[in-house]
């Protein structure tokens, strides 16, 4: 029996990574996709090996919360197994009607309605956890802000990621021994910039699996029913899985609202948002990687627009000059304006930066995701008493 229980627990887990891998490469990859910097396949297989690293080394503390920190006793094997179909329940729903359900706080609120439930919570540690989901999207849009309100026009006008036509590298066969060099029509500063991209997403890559790993396999970890190691392979191959097969079509349309920003923007975000995951699983705090990077899309767009503005007059509430929301997108020939000063017509025509209600469902699912997982488990360990 308790075999079978472990099996299906094993299905569970599986299925939870599956989707993962899914969404997280087209975070992780899709503007280098997109960009042409590298095909799906190397890409999947990049975010497989990174994903393992992160889980293996910083995912350990966040496991390690998610597995005995939430709730003051270990979680039973079959407890383990249902808080895993809680969240392979919310997950299911984000990818049938389109609504972003952070992963990482779906399984923070399981855990803590099996906790709420059986009168073992660990009240001190959640509401740890829940002050950082608070002041995570806030540090997120002041970065994002400072840059595009001080950096990124100048980064922008310098700094050009361009792919040529034909294969980056090439090998010199003109000698005894091949040596590689550069493609026919490769320049240094594309070489350069191409591995700038491949680096920051194998750094994303890696975030992700710090913050992914454990929410995939914790609940059993905490039964003592897989070794944390055994676990850890476990995600990693249907993080891998999912990234091989679902993920294809998350990296054509570059994930989520990433797909609407250019390339140097998303690879700022992508810097930001891996950093603050990174440095919360350090600290073994379960967030999700998809709410730091929305959030400093949103402040890069809007520290770039209000560049028309005067801190001062902002301060003030004097804004009666024009923000410009599609600022971002112009492009790096369009002249910059000094701050306070309005914008050249040719940044003014730019394009829209984001959708806010896009922003307002990820807003409101960061609320209402873990909202309903607690509820949720709540009820049905009340109801079903699981040993």
């Amino acid at each position: 029996m308790v075999r079978t229980v472990l099996l299906v627990g094993v299905i569970a887990s599986v299925f939870v990574g599956f989707n993962i891998g899914g969404s997280s490469t087209g975070i992780a990859w899709g503007p280098a996709v997109g960009a042409r910097i590298l095909r799906k396949v190397t890409a999947a297989g990049l975010m497989t090996l990174f994903v393992f690293l992160g889980g293996w080394t910083v995912g350990r503390n966040v496991m390690d919360t998610l597995s005995g920190g939430i709730v003051t006793t270990e979680i039973s094997l079959g407890a383990g197994v249902a808080v895993l179909f809680f969240i392979g329940f919310g997950i299911l729903v984000a990818n049938v009607f389109g609504v972003p359900v952070p992963t990482s706080m779906t399984t923070v609120g399981a855990i803590a309605g099996l906790g709420l439930a059986t009168d073992t919570a660990n009240f001190e540690t959640i509401g740890w956890i829940v002050s950082w989901w608070i002041v995570t999207p806030v540090v997120g849009f002041w970065i994002g802000a400072t840059v595009g309100r001080y950096v990124y026009p100048e980064l922008n006008r310098r700094v050009r990621i361009e792919v040529s036509e034909g294969p980056t590298l090439a090998l010199d066969r003109s000698g005894a021994v091949p040596r590689p060099g550069l493609g026919p029509n490769t320049s240094r500063g594309e070489l350069v910039g191409t591995l700038v991209v491949l680096v920051i997403g194998c750094y994303m890559a890696f975030s992700a699996g710090a913050s992914n790993v454990p929410n995939a396999v914790a609940p059993l970890v905490s039964s003592r029913a897989l070794e944390p190691d055994l676990a850890i392979a476990i995600a990693t191959v249907a993080i891998g899985l999912g990234g091989f097969t679902i993920a294809r079509r998350t990296m054509e349309s570059v994930g989520s609202e990433l797909s609407d920003i250019p390339l140097l923007a998303a690879l700022v975000v992508m810097i930001t948002a891996s950093t603050v995951t990174t440095a919360l699983s350090y600290i073994g705090i379960p967030i999700s990687l998809v709410m730091a990077s929305v959030m400093t899309i949103v402040g890069l767009g809007w520290g770039r627009a209000t560049r028309p503005i005067a801190a001062r007059d902002a301060l003030a509430g004097d804004l009666d000059r024009e923000i410009e929301p599609g600022a971002l997108t112009a492009e790096p020939e369009a002249p910059t304006a000094p701050i306070g000063e309005a914008e050249p017509e040719a940044v003014l025509d730019a394009g829209d930066l984001f959708n806010p209600r896009a922003i307002v469902k990820y807003v409101s699912m960061w609320i209402i995701g873990p909202t309903m997982s607690t509820l949720l488990a709540y009820v049905f360990f009340t109801l079903v008493p699981v040993a």
